[in-house]
C-alpha cells in the first residue's frame, strides 16, 4: 500500500506540475479534498474543497506566473495512509505575480514539504510548509534589511525609547 501511496503523490507532481496534465487532477485528487495549506497571498482560507477543481484553479495561477516551473521530488516517505514528500521547485516569473505584480524575469529555486493523506486511492488531504520567503526574496518581491533601514527604524523608536526612560527615572524616588 505504500509504494502506490507514493506513486500516487509522485503522479500528483509529475503529471499535474511538470507535465501540465490538468486532467490527472480528475484522477488523482478526491472530490472531498481537505487543504490545510493555503497559498502564497491566498484570499481565501484553507478548507474543505472540491479536490480537483482547487487542485486545477492553484496549478493554472502558479503556472501563470511561472510558466517553466519545475517540482522535483528529493525525497518521498510513507506510512500508512500519510506520504511525506520534499519537493524543490524552480522557475521563472514571466507572468503577473499573484495577478498584479509586473514579471520580474529572475529565477527562484525553493524547498517545500508536503504531507498527503490517502483515500480511496486519491489524494484526500494535504498540509504544506514553503520557504515563501527565499522564494519572495529572490523574485525582489522583498527585500533583507538594510543598515540604512535598521538606522530609520531606530531613529523613528528613539523618541518613544527616550520618553520611557524619563519616565522610568521620574517614578524613582
Amino acid at each position: 500500500m505504500s509504494d502506490a501511496n507514493k506513486n500516487l503523490v509522485r503522479r500528483h507532481f509529475e503529471e499535474i506540475w511538470n507535465q501540465r496534465k490538468m486532467a490527472a487532477c480528475d484522477e488523482l485528487m478526491a472530490d472531498d479534498f481537505f487543504e490545510h495549506a493555503a497559498a502564497p497571498f491566498a484570499e481565501t482560507a484553507p478548507g474543505r474543497v472540491h479536490g480537483p477543481s482547487a487542485m486545477r484553479g492553484t496549478a493554472e495561477w502558479l503556472l501563470g506566473q511561472f510558466p517553466d516551473l519545475s517540482m522535483r521530488i528529493e525525497s518521498i516517505v510513507a506510512d500508512g495512509d500519510m506520504v511525506a514528500v520534499r519537493v524543490r521547485s524552480t522557475g521563472t516569473n514571466s507572468g503577473k505575480l499573484n495577478g498584479f505584480l509586473p514579471p520580474s524575469g529572475k529565477r527562484f529555486t525553493s524547498e517545500q514539504s508536503h504531507w498527503f493523506r490517502i483515500e480511496d486511492e486519491k489524494l484526500a488531504e494535504h498540509w504544506a510548509t514553503r520557504d515563501d520567503l527565499s522564494s519572495m526574496l529572490q523574485l525582489g518581491v522583498v527585500t533583507p534589511p538594510r543598515l540604512g533601514a535598521l538606522l530609520r527604524q531606530v531613529r523613528s523608536a528613539a523618541p518613544y525609547w527616550l520618553r520611557g526612560r524619563r519616565a522610568h527615572h521620574r517614578e524613582q524616588p
